[in-house]
């Protein structure tokens, strides 16, 4: 079985529509774990109106509210997953009605994933939120002309799909293309690197530390694009006061590995 982890901050207008979309599936042979880093009651009310009517097991983990942490309650998450391969999403993406099927598809022995984004614009957002229910079909439809508008950054990721191969696989560790918000692994290879580095508080890069010490294990990476693209919403930047030194501390692992 596959467990979805599903980070998520002070968000429910979000998370609502990120639901709706996991329990769109094709594919429903999965869980939801709701790795909350400390959100207020919405959040949890909007957890519990899901979890009646879900068919799907949503399991909430919440931690309180002391900062950034969100290596923290990932690893927590990772602990209670009930699966052997672990998808990583973000509550501010929605996803496509394949998104668990394609992520199965890749998954295979050796390897972790890491998918792509479409970046969707404020106002294109605003629209979304306003919804009274994520559908995929309406948004496909008028999909073309938020391209054209600017609305959205790609198109042809939601048209075109490709299978596995060996042109997805990375011949080597690199920073690009890493975004904690679609990635996945075997839960026994995340078990062996330890999770996430919870020394590393603040946003930024904590994926790419992942992405690197699971590569330093001898995973090879594959690309998930054009395959696993997810929506991700607007939103303003979050404080990035810690990301240049999470970023060195990376920086630092890499070189004292390379040759």
């Amino acid at each position: 079985m596959i467990s979805l982890i599903l980070a998520t901050y002070n968000w429910p207008q979000a998370l609502k529509l990120c639901l709706e979309s996991l329990i769109s599936q094709s594919d429903l042979n999965f869980e939801v774990i709701v790795a909350d880093d400390g959100s207020t009651t919405p959040t949890k009310e909007l957890v519990e109106a899901f979890q009646k009517t879900s068919p799907i097991p949503i399991t909430h983990l919440w931690q309180e509210d002391q900062g950034f942490r969100k290596s923290q309650i990932l690893n927590q998450a990772i602990q209670r997953a009930k699966g052997d391969y672990l998808v990583f999403l973000d509550g501010d993406c929605i996803v496509q009605p394949s998104f668990i099927a394609r992520h199965r598809q890749l998954s295979q022995a050796g390897y972790l994933v890491t998918g792509s984004r479409i970046l969707l614009n404020e106002s294109l957002t605003k629209k979304l939120l306003a919804w009274p229910n994520w559908d995929f079909k309406r948004f496909m439809s008028q999909a073309l002309m938020e391209r054209i508008k600017g609305g959205i950054n790609k198109y042809l990721p939601l048209k075109i799909q490709m299978g596995d191969g060996t042109w997805r696989h990375y011949k080597k560790f690199i920073w690009r293309r890493i975004k904690g918000c679609n990635m996945a692994c075997w839960k026994t290879d995340a078990l062996a690197i330890g999770g996430f580095d919870q020394s590393m508080t603040g946003w930024g890069h904590e994926d790419a530390d992942f992405v690197f010490r699971l590569s330093n294990i001898g995973l090879i990476r594959k690309s998930g694009s054009w395959s696993t693209e997810v929506l991700h919403l607007f939103h303003k930047i979050n404080d990035q006061s810690h990301a240049a030194e999470n970023a060195r501390r990376v920086r630092e692992k890499i070189l004292a590995k390379a040759p």
